[in-house]
């Protein structure tokens, strides 16, 4: 089950070894390499021992022998199209049935239009059957069906379509899924299609989406779908990364049964390397959602991946980062449900002064451009930024506070609904009309600060550009984070650098 024996010995290495195997005589039929007894040359050369093609090389001597073959009806030229596990029908339960019958003479009838679909049985026992025939074989009911066009006995094919043959149009039937009557409306296909953005792994390049755009071609062909192509744009996203552990041989090893000392890893008293390496089962490195749902919340989680970086790009996975997002959401939640009431009596019907509109607008602006360019991490920078202002303050101006959570939305969907409801709003965010921004409120006129603790960078901060280097020390020590970091320490000395940083010199 290996591969064919092909009877050339000397140039392919399976052949080399069953005539070694079984003392066969090796004969050179191509030039080139050493010794064809010791090893056989599977590179291109010169023809051998092989009249009438003796002279002609490799490529000259193929295009040779299929015109011989021609000239006689023996053969003709054919070019093959190799797609990766292109084998259509499947052993198994799973998958939709063939709508095939196999008449008493041998020979096989379609189903006719009108008893489509044909829905797969109610099995109980999913496993192949004793006499190795699929598992559709034990519906016996199912599977006696009658010719439609005589009334005599028929079986129906017990084999079923692969997987992708029903996941490789789900995006048709998305735009129409109640239809019983076809794949998709015409005139929804016409409106829809093509897909304008899709979003996947590299690996899909050459697996589901080689087959969809087959099966979309298929369909167009037959006149079902109006686009030649099925999707518009194509986005590969990065792939996370995790710790693995392996020993010297290669053997990887689950976290838990690895511990730490003096710097290296240890699975009990054998060493083994820590890499940051794919997400994958077989490195015992996968992260399960599900663990991190129940610790911080689906809308950290959300939070935490999309701020890890840039979209494309290879990212590595801590599972105690969360815990930040997880911090960040319950300010937010703050902003409206605090000091113990239904709705915080900080909420107010204000206007928001200059500085604090020009933030909000600047805000709206920024994560509009980045949710159009797929870049969700700098949003959320800047819902960030806005949270922190609003903390700030005695009066929050409920305007502002309103904008941040439909800005929030798209990232924490679960926790900004019920901020929703308790600002007072009886439907789902989801009909709310996405915010607004003045372009002349909305000129991104801020920079990114650093801020310094004996030289060493703790913290950044995003303010105005043009600050003072007192308004820039002021606005520096008001930041929550900072007066953390500040906190229990004896400031020596505070260097503000108008522009750039702003560096505390302090003693413990």
């Amino acid at each position: 089950g290996k591969g064919a024996i092909m009877a050339v010995p000397g140039h392919d290495s399976r052949d080399h070894a069953f005539a070694r195997a079984f003392d066969l005589p090796i004969v050179r039929v191509v030039t080139g390499g050493g010794d064809i007894h010791d090893e056989a040359w599977e590179g291109d050369g010169t023809i051998v021992n092989s009249p009438p093609l003796d002279g002609l090389s490799s490529a000259a001597a193929n295009t040779a022998a299929i015109a011989w073959l021609e000239a006689r009806g023996a053969g003709h030229a054919q070019v093959q199209y190799h797609l990766r596990d292109w084998l259509f029908s499947r052993q198994r339960y799973w998958g939709e049935p063939l709508p095939i019958l196999h008449r008493a003479d041998g020979s096989v009838v379609a189903l006719p239009d009108d008893a489509l679909p044909l829905l797969p049985p109610e099995l109980e026992d999913y496993k192949p059957t004793p006499t190795g025939e699929p598992p559709l074989a034990r519906a016996l009911e199912w599977l006696r069906s009658s010719d439609p066009a005589t009334g005599a006995l028929a079986l129906r094919e017990t084999n079923t379509m692969p997987q992708w043959a029903g996941s490789c149009w789900y995006y048709l039937r998305f735009l129409d899924p109640h239809n019983d009557r076809a794949i998709v409306d015409p005139a929804k296909e016409r409106y829809w299609m093509p897909v304008d953005l899709y979003v996947g792994g590299a690996e899909h390049a050459v697996l589901h989406l080689l087959y969809a755009r087959f099966w979309h071609k298929v369909l167009y062909d037959i006149g079902i779908v109006s686009t030649k192509e099925p999707f518009r744009k194509l986005f590969n996203q990065g792939m996370i990364l995790a710790y693995a552990y392996r020993d010297a041989a290669g053997k990887y090893y689950e976290p838990e049964k690895v511990t730490e000392r003096v710097g290296h890893h240890f699975v009990g008293d054998m060493l083994v390397t820590q890499k940051t390496e794919k997400m994958s089962k077989s490195r015992f490195n996968v992260v399960d959602p599900d663990d991190i749902v129940e610790a911080y919340g689906a809308d950290s989680l959300r939070l935490y991946e999309m701020f890890l970086g840039p979209l494309e790009m290879t990212k590595a996975w801590q599972t105690s980062a969360v815990h930040g997002m997880r911090h960040f959401l319950e300010r937010a939640w703050r902003l409206v449900c605090d000091d113990g009431a239904p709705i915080s009596p900080r909420l107010v019907d204000v206007a928001p002064d200059p500085l604090l509109l020009r933030l909000q607008h600047k805000t709206i602006r920024a994560v509009t451009e980045g949710i159009e360019n797929l870049r969700f991490n700098t949003s959320i920078a800047r819902l960030m930024e806005l949270v922190n202002a609003l903390t700030l303050l005695e009066q929050r101006p409920r305007s502002v506070v309103q904008s941040l959570v439909l800005l929030l939305a798209p990232f924490a969907p679960h926790l900004c609904e019920e901020l929703w409801r308790v600002l007072g709003h009886g439907e789902s965010l989801a009909y709310a009309p996405w915010p607004m921004f003045d372009p002349d409120l909305a000129i991104d006129d801020q920079r990114e600060y650093v801020v310094q603790l004996n030289g060493r960078t703790r913290h950044k901060i995003v303010a105005e550009a043009d600050m003072a280097a007192d308004t820039l020390l002021a606005r520096m020590k008001a930041d929550r984070r900072v007066k953390e970091l500040l906190a229990g320490k004896e400031i020596v000395r505070e260097i503000a650098v108008p522009g750039r940083l702003v560096n505390f010199v302090v003693r413990e």
